[in-house]
């Protein structure tokens, strides 16, 4: 009897360990303890991610920055004005056994708005207050069949797991600079990018000009270029001279990341 109790209290403590790595692991993936909640999902583009480009993010050639096809375009509900892009997300088609892929999970970053339609009387998927995710084709059969179309799914926020640091990416003109801020890791949504000359101690604040595309009328040519961005859960990471004095347009530049 002496041993089976040994054997017993022995089975509860691993019972116990695994539940507390099972929910630590858990509280590392989800944005502020937030749980699942429930959403529709459908998909645009072809199978090779055509008509995914570009987007509303302000982002350019996915596969060049490392985004590749795990992406989604948000509903108005979602999209926060551009203030969600660079967010990632866990998605599961729940609640249709006819259509869903059972089990399948996938997790994908928003790079794209999904614009609503006022004149639709149905399939009003991305009309305020639905919250919608328009999946890449890819993404979308990993959790339902083609022919669904359209299918209920339970998303929650998680941490975005990018390859490298931050990438600065510069574009504008003399006067008027522009720099798409991408591969951001951590929450992934950018709330704040602040930018400093070597020739100052003053940090100057960018203003948001669509998406994770930020500008500033500064003059800071020939100087080194430092960035400090700042995320939607108040956490900070400095790049310090991340450009060179001879930074030049059309060029991009890599700094630290959210780990």
């Amino acid at each position: 009897m002496a041993a089976l109790y040994k054997i017993y209290l022995f089975c509860l403590q691993v019972v116990v360990i695994f539940a507390v790595v099972s929910c630590s692991s858990e509280d590392r993936y989800t944005n502020h303890g937030h749980g699942w909640n429930h959403a529709h999902a459908t998909f645009y583009g072809d199978i090779n991610g055509g008509e995914t480009m570009q987007g509303a993010c302000g982002y350019g050639n996915l596969f060049e920055q490392g985004y590749g096809l795990k992406t989604t375009a948000l509903s108005t509900a979602l999209f926060n004005n551009g203030a969600a892009c660079g967010a990632c997300f866990e998605i599961m088609c729940a609640n249709d056994p006819q259509w869903c892929v059972r089990g399948s999970v996938i997790r994908v970053t928003a790079t794209n708005f999904c614009p609503p339609n006022y004149t639709k009387t149905h399939d009003i998927w991305c009309n305020p207050p639905q919250k919608h995710f328009d999946l890449s084709l890819p993404m979308f059969l990993k959790i339902a069949q083609y022919k669904a179309g359209v299918v209920p799914v339970i998303y929650r926020r998680v941490v975005c797991w990018k390859k490298g640091g931050i990438k600065f990416e510069i574009k504008g003109n003399p006067y008027w600079m522009l720099v798409l801020v991408y591969n951001v890791g951590g929450v992934g949504d950018v709330t704040s990018v602040k930018i400093k000359g070597s020739s100052s101690n003053n940090w100057i604040d960018m203003s948001r000009s669509w998406g994770q595309n930020w500008h500033t009328s500064e003059g800071l040519q020939g100087q080194a270029l430092s960035f400090r961005v700042e995320t939607s859960d108040g956490k900070v990471v400095q790049s310090n001279d991340v450009a060179p004095a001879n930074w030049q347009l059309g060029q991009t530049y890599e700094g630290k990341n959210f780990h």
